[in-house]
């Protein structure tokens, strides 16, 4: 039976919480499952997301089934990315693992990045080992020099990317020359024009290099607009919000021979054209320092490839060939960044990004993570 958590925060969360009775509380609340009712296991395997609930994720009881306890995290911004500061969420996560090892009493803690939790997990890891990062890049954020952040034993990256700075520069369109009109746009940089696929490799070059420089135009804009308010409000307003349109322009969605897998074309959220301006996909609406902190791929701390590097426990990138979301690439880049031998690159052939399809294709995958860690 699924049991909600209470973890103790180690400070207190700030105004960019929403929920009064979160901030009230100084609790976060994850989701548990037990291998054997009313016992603790040695090893608890701990989900991870900067904003998603994972309290319900897909894989808690096919995890503890295997005899390993399933906790599904919760950080203080769930369900709202945008006022994430990743450094706050590295310290939840640090609450958490703290709490599983001396308050439950497992043994072993192994923490499992899925998706957009494969950056911060393996963020955490790096500064849970040697810490360096003392504020978010934009202010508002945790000195993780200070933080207690426990150590996990080992890493699992699940249908991971390399951070959420990376995969959105990635996913930008760069036919919108006006942020405050998407209809404007520029016909040769256009992902949804008439084009005949494969698509053209020097226009795809191109294309990267003017998503690179959208990049950096809101980054720019996010700085200034960062001064302006520190010079008019001071500390009495520390952020503002915004909006980003065209936010699911990948050309991969479109051509598939682009980092080849066994996916179809497409996205996780359907049609890439119409994906692209609906509300629903990442980065579509942000505050200042947000941005900064998870966005901005000069600024974030949370690259994931970067922090594996100077990671020493063992680390297991699993991924689903099928994925719409997290290609074949990203999970050979983080593979391939953890500098030292006990590591692992597991492909899933026909798993999509939440593992649709047979069940087989989640339990056998769990069944080769947990092989791993025995």
């Amino acid at each position: 039976m699924r049991e909600l958590m209470p973890v103790a925060m180690q400070d207190q969360m700030g105004g960019d919480v929403y929920s009064g009775i979160a901030r009230a509380s100084g609790r976060l609340w994850c989701g548990r499952e037990r291998a054997r009712d009313g016992e603790i296991a040695d090893t608890a395997m701990l989900y991870c997301h900067p904003s998603s609930n994972f309290v319900g994720h897909y894989a808690l009881d096919a995890t503890a089934a295997l005899g390993i306890d399933a906790v599904g995290a919760v950080t203080r911004y769930a369900g709202n990315d945008t006022q994430v500061v990743l450094e706050n969420c590295v310290a939840d996560l640090g609450s958490m693992i703290r709490h599983l090892r001396d308050v439950e009493g497992y043994r072993r803690v192994v923490l499992v990045g899925n998706s957009g939790g494969g950056g911060l997990a393996a963020f955490y890891q790096s500064q849970a080992e040697k810490p360096t990062v003392t504020d978010a890049p934009g202010g508002g954020g945790t000195d993780l020099t200070r933080a207690d952040l426990p150590p996990a034993d080992a890493l699992v990256l699940l249908n991971a990317h390399a951070g959420r700075a990376d995969l959105l520069q990635g996913w930008l369109d760069p036919a919108i020359v006006d942020e405050d009109d998407p209809f404007r746009r520029d016909a040769e940089l256009d992902l949804f024009a008439e084009r005949a696929l494969p698509l053209d490799r020097g226009w795809v070059t191109e294309y990267r290099g003017a998503q690179a420089a959208r990049m950096s135009r809101i980054t720019g804009w996010v700085e200034d607009q960062l001064v302006a308010l520190d010079r008019r409000f001071g500390a009495a307003v520390p952020d503002l919000a915004f909006r980003v349109h065209g936010t699911c322009a990948d050309p991969r969605f479109v051509d598939t021979t682009l980092d080849p897998s066994d996916r179809d074309p497409g996205t996780l959220w359907g049609d890439p054209q119409s994906a692209n301006l609906r509300p629903v996909t990442l980065g579509s609406f942000s505050t200042l320092r947000s941005w900064l902190s998870q966005w901005s791929v000069a600024h974030t701390n949370a690259h994931g490839p970067t922090c594996l590097e100077s990671v020493s426990v063992p680390v297991l990138v699993a991924y689903g060939t099928g994925d719409k979301g997290c290609f074949p690439s990203m999970a050979t880049a983080l593979h391939d960044a953890a500098r030292h031998p006990d590591k692992k690159l597991l492909p899933v052939p026909g798993a999509g990004h939440y593992f649709e399809g047979p069940a087989h294709l989640l339990t056998d995958t769990l069944d080769a993570v947990v092989d791993w860690l025995r």
